[in-house]
């Protein structure tokens, strides 16, 4: 098997790889669907940042949590639990978007429930990885390939959300992506383990969350790309929640041009993705990343100048390249030095700095962005950015 694909080798990463591959495209379809409705309904910029709010602040507050069950239960059962409750999330947006009587608190609401099921998802999806690759030494190219497809699908998903939306209307979307549940589903019910894969610390979960937060702060390595991932949410990632600015009232184009500019991200990620995957193992990862933080800043910081859609295009190939590096790489760093007895606390407070600071960075970025005007904002975020990649690599030259 080609040494980029070689972690599809394992039967149960395969199974589980191509579940998530219909599913993922589908989480991107409600996602950009749920954004342009919330638009579409207010116009507000400050109600797209309480839309990202509310999707993700319970990862913030809950995410801790998750990863103290993620290393005590067994992780596919999780995962089947949290995916049927998702299905069940995208219905009700169907249900609402089809009948016409979705309003922007059911869209908080309905986001808020989903912020919730991922606080445990998340972390148990990110740690599973490991015990579904038959040989150790392929887990970088697994973590490699989650992110290829993820940001796969964030390359056809925006794309056809946009033409979808704007031929039959969000239900359609709602309906896709519920429907989209069922492979992860039956891909999970389709892996085997091995006998006892599920077992965990029995240290109560006050304790063991303790313990997790120790770890992390005593591990230099890890502690750093934490807060270099926790930086990018708060000023990089919130750039998508003012995206249907853009498409509407700086360039003049509808949801099929909001899909196209999450599509060029997308893209750009794809290719990092791609870059990732084809690397053998993780040496030079740390200067890689370190190169890719202040890039990441420098492409946001253009793009809020460039008002020219043949500008943009490249600069957010760029900003989506920089910052899957920066996510990615931080990911494939932690997880192969984390000892596996805390992963699931590590993979929590990674995805509590990944996600569950990004509701933060939403809801200040949109409000800014009200106050202030988009492009002011966005040059703000893209110049902070920088600066917190250069630390970033400062600090590692220094280790």
């Amino acid at each position: 098997m080609p040494p980029y694909i070689r972690a599809l080798a394992s039967r149960n990463y395969r199974i589980y790889f191509a579940g998530q591959l219909v599913s993922l495209a589908g989480t991107w379809m409600q996602q950009i669907a749920m954004v342009w409705l919330a638009y579409r309904l207010t116009g507000s910029a400050f109600v797209l940042g309480a839309v990202g709010f509310a999707s993700q602040i319970p990862i913030l507050v809950l995410g801790a949590v998750g990863g103290v069950m993620t290393d005590r239960f067994d992780r596919r059962r999780l995962l089947l639990a949290t995916q049927a409750l998702s299905m069940v999330q995208a219905l009700l947006l169907a249900l609402l978007a089809w009948q016409d009587a979705a309003t922007p608190a059911h869209l908080i609401g309905l986001a808020f429930g989903l912020g919730c099921i991922n606080a445990l998802d998340v972390p148990a999806r990110q740690s599973i990885v490991v015990q579904l690759v038959n040989n150790r030494d392929d887990l970088p190219n697994a973590i490699a390939l989650n992110s290829f497809m993820m940001h796969a699908t964030r390359f056809v998903g925006p794309a056809l959300a946009g033409w979808v939306v704007a031929t039959t209307g969000e239900a359609v979307c709602f309906l896709l992506n519920a429907a989209s549940y069922l492979a992860v589903l039956l891909a999970l019910l389709a892996i085997r383990l091995p006998a006892g894969s599920g077992a965990r610390p029995a240290a109560p979960p006050l304790q063991a969350l303790k313990e997790g937060l120790a770890y992390c702060a005593g591990n230099r390595s890890i502690r750093a790309s934490l807060l270099l991932v926790a930086s990018l949410s708060l000023l990089a990632t919130p750039y998508a929640v003012l995206m249907p600015l853009f498409a509407r009232e700086i360039f003049g184009g509808d949801a099929r041009l909001f899909g196209l500019l999450m599509g060029c991200a997308g893209a750009g990620a794809l290719l990092g993705a791609v870059l990732l995957a084809s690397r053998t193992d993780t040496a030079g990862l740390t200067a890689l990343v370190g190169h890719a933080a202040p890039a990441a800043g420098v492409a946001l910081a253009a793009f809020a100048l460039s008002g020219r859609l043949w500008l943009s295009v490249p600069i957010l190939l760029v900003l989506g390249f920089s910052i899957l590096l920066c996510v990615a790489g931080s990911n494939t760093l932690i997880q192969t030095r984390v000892d596996n007895d805390f992963r699931g606390r590590v993979m929590a407070l990674f995805t509590m700095a990944f996600l569950g600071l990004a509701p933060i960075g939403s809801f200040a970025v949109g409000s800014a962005a009200h106050a202030f005007g988009v492009r002011p904002t966005l040059l703000a975020c893209g110049l902070a950015t920088c600066v917190a990649g250069l630390v970033y690599r400062r600090g590692r030259r220094a280790a």
